[in-house]
């Protein structure tokens, strides 16, 4: 439960049809097994404690007896599991008979809330046994004379984790056209447990897949879907048990069909709070009943997968699609900006290096949407102290594989003069030396633009925005900035597809050596002809600061929680010293660094973290950083106990 995770089960038990004595001794069995394995919402499948297809069984009240007797039963061993428990039972309130979803803690039964769409329709009759829920409020007493809450209304909220509100609904209700989870979710459920009894056709596991996926997602929320299996009748109709786990539009685990599986994953309330607190359109209700329980709180083992690279596809073909789309981002932003300016030419210094390559690839892009002879992209080559052949070679074999319009303009002497003018040692190698040679070639850039009437290509990433790894009026500044929010990771990724696809061997060999040189703004003289200025042994590893910025940005996670996932997504390659030691650097910077992105160029957004200051970052410059780094410290001296 610490950090917001509270782990998730969905059961589908091997039940007898209409022997509830069975049933809620299996039930009992399961409530033991997952709480040993660390569940504290186990949900169970639609009447699972007499079977789903019991047919006319339903009118005879030895059924409905023997059912209400075993949730009494059932209550009263959840004494023993720090957990909630949802099982289905029909119940009868005012004469009435409903499919009820019972949630079940601590040894009370907390309320019971009604199916309210009855599918009456193919091989389904509900409506033959039971009443719809809709208009059902109030409350019933049980055969243990205790007296708990009935209706569609109800939201169970955990006193002790804040955020944790449950609501449940019953398999028909969600394939309609307005689910009860969508009031439930705007009156503060985070998440949704439903009870199911879906029979299998062909192709309705690929539906019911989406059905569940797409509701967590347009709900913001976690969505736990337990359906009957291998147990129920098969007089008519099969039941595979297919369960499934999601959150926010990701599936986090699902059973394997025809199994009766139990399936595990945890759930993030705190990623849910923060992803409704950003959407203004998601408009809070104040319509339902609170039924308050209590859970230990204890530190949840997380069995999640935390992708290493969130900004990165794992799979090929979405990886694959993602960069397809990114280039095409770009390109058609630049292609407007370019329209819109009537310039004659684009204008992209090249360094050899993967960011400046990218801004290049696109440029070709935008210009070959437009129509244009690449010639009308001058790329720009400006040797200084700290170029190395290899970086110098690749950059005019790229310029020339593309067919644009190269230039060279050394810049030492230049600096060399600027030096003498400011009075700096050529000797001393500090940070007037390293950022003088990029302000002069951002000045180069700019004046040739004005000679020929074109735009300056930004070639800086949302990496080095973020870290504010960029020389002040230097390669933070420019005319558009393509690569404003295209993380270092995927950058990668994008100059590698471009490589992949791009059916010309040549241009694809020079990509190939650019991806394998090390990151560096070569601002210092190479050692024995060797890039001797690593930009991650000074900042750090992008794949990390990525990570970071991924959840700062998109979640507004804390310290320790980002400590967390970063242990768990880098286990086995970087220790907890080295990614505190990061971690800390990359706060120290995003603060002391924002006064660069208040005043960034424009450039196209491409996914969902950017830090422009026109859109997704609106951050004082002179925020302090105290606060996140007070926690940092506290970190430090907790961290390895």
């Amino acid at each position: 439960m610490k950090h917001g995770f509270i782990k998730a089960a969905a059961v589908t038990p091997k039940i007898r049809v209409a022997d509830p004595e069975y049933n809620g001794a299996l039930i009992c069995r399961h409530m033991k097994e997952t709480t040993e394995k660390g569940a504290k919402i186990v949900v169970f499948p639609e009447l699972c404690i007499t079977g789903y297809t019991c047919g006319d069984l339903f009118f005879q009240e030895a059924l409905l007896l023997g059912a209400e007797q075993e949730l009494c039963r059932i209550a009263e061993e959840s004494r023993n599991y720090d957990a909630v428990f949802f099982v289905g039972l029909p119940f009868t309130v005012n004469g009435k008979l409903y499919n009820m979803a019972a949630a079940v803690s601590h040894g009370e039964v907390l309320g019971m809330v009604p199916k309210t769409y009855l599918p009456n329709y193919a091989e389904f009759y509900e409506a033959r046994h039971f009443a719809s829920g809709r208009t059902l409020s109030g409350r019933a007493r049980l055969l243990n004379g205790q007296e708990v809450f009935v209706g569609t209304d109800l939201l169970f909220s955990c006193k002790t984790m804040p955020g944790l509100v449950i609501a449940a609904e019953i398999c028909e209700d969600l394939w309609t056209p307005q689910p009860p989870s969508i009031s439930h979710a705007l009156a503060g459920a985070s998440v949704i447990v439903n009870l199911s009894a879906s029979d299998e056709t062909t192709g309705k596991d690929v539906y019911r897949r989406e059905l569940v996926n797409g509701q967590s997602a347009r709900l913001l929320c976690g969505y736990i879907y337990a359906s009957a299996g291998d147990g129920e009748s098969t007089q008519d109709v099969v039941y595979s048990g297919h369960s499934l786990i999601a959150e926010n539009g990701r599936l986090l685990a699902e059973s394997k069909r025809f199994s009766n599986e139990t399936i595990y994953s945890e759930i993030d309330v705190q990623r849910i709070a923060a992803e409704r607190r950003k959407m203004t359109t998601f408009e809070a209700r104040d319509t339902h009943v609170s039924v308050p329980f209590a859970l230990k709180t204890e530190d949840t083992v997380l069995t999640r997968m935390i992708d290493p690279a969130p900004f990165v596809p794992k799979d090929k073909v979405g990886r694959d699609k993602r960069c397809d789309e990114i280039l095409s981002i770009q390109a058609m932003g630049l292609k407007k900006r370019l329209e819109h300016t009537n310039s004659s030419c684009a204008v992209v210094g090249i360094s050899g290096g993967l960011d400046s390559t990218l801004a290049l690839l696109v440029t070709a892009r935008a210009f070959d949407l437009l129509g244009k002879d690449r010639k009308g992209i001058t790329a720009v080559t400006m040797p200084g102290f700290g170029t190395t052949d290899r970086t110098y070679d690749n950059a005019v074999n790229l310029i020339r594989s593309l067919g644009a319009d190269f230039e060279e303009v050394d810049i030492r002497e230049a600096v060399r003069l600027h030096f003498s003018d400011i009075g700096q040692d050529i000797e001393t190698h500090d940070v007037t030396y390293e950022n003088s040679q990029a302000r002069e070639r951002t000045q180069i850039l700019m004046d040739i633009a004005n000679k020929k009437g074109g735009l300056v290509i930004g070639t800086g990433d949302l990496s080095e925005l973020a870290l504010g790894w960029a020389t002040y009026n230097g390669d933070h500044m420019s005319m558009y900035a393509v690569n404003a929010s295209v993380p270092k990771t995927l950058v990668r990724h994008l100059v590698r597809y471009f490589a992949d696809t791009c059916e010309d061997e040549h241009l694809s060999a020079i990509l190939a050596d650019v991806l394998d040189t090390p990151v560096s703004p070569e601002l210092l003289p190479p050692e024995d002809g060797r890039i001797s200025q690593k930009t991650e042994d000074i900042v750090g590893p992008y794949e990390l600061h990525d990570f970071f910025l991924y959840y700062v940005m998109r979640f507004g996670f804390s310290p320790a929680k980002i400590f967390r996932l970063a242990k768990t997504a880098f286990a086995g390659e970087y220790g907890e010293d080295v990614i505190l030691k990061w971690l800390e650097v990359f706060y120290r910077r995003f603060f002391s660094q924002q006064f660069k992105r208040s005043c960034l160029p424009d450039g196209p957004k491409v996914g969902t973290v950017a830090v422009s200051p026109r859109g997704d970052l609106r951050m004082p410059s002179d925020a302090s950083a105290a606060l996140w780094l007070k926690e940092m410290e506290e970190l430090k001296k907790t961290a390895g106990n």
